[in-house]
């Protein structure tokens, strides 16, 4: 999966990232590169309570919606 993040200079120094399909998902790091490491870990955290509660069945259907 590749989602796209903004990683902005911090007026204090170091970076925050921001991942704007993901709504207050935000992580900060003292170098681009720690920052870049801080975010993924967020990202992962916050997509897997959804993991978790995903229950696939046999009968399942998979429905793609547009929004």
């Amino acid at each position: 999966m590749k989602i796209k993040v903004y990683l902005e200079p911090s007026e204090d120094g170091g970076y925050t990232v921001i991942v704007p399909s993901l709504p207050g998902c935000i992580s900060e790091g003292e170098t681009r590169k720690k920052a870049l490491e801080n975010i993924r870990e967020a990202i992962e955290l916050y997509l897997k309570p959804m993991e978790d509660d995903v229950l696939i069945l046999s009968s399942a259907e998979e429905v793609e919606l547009a929004l």
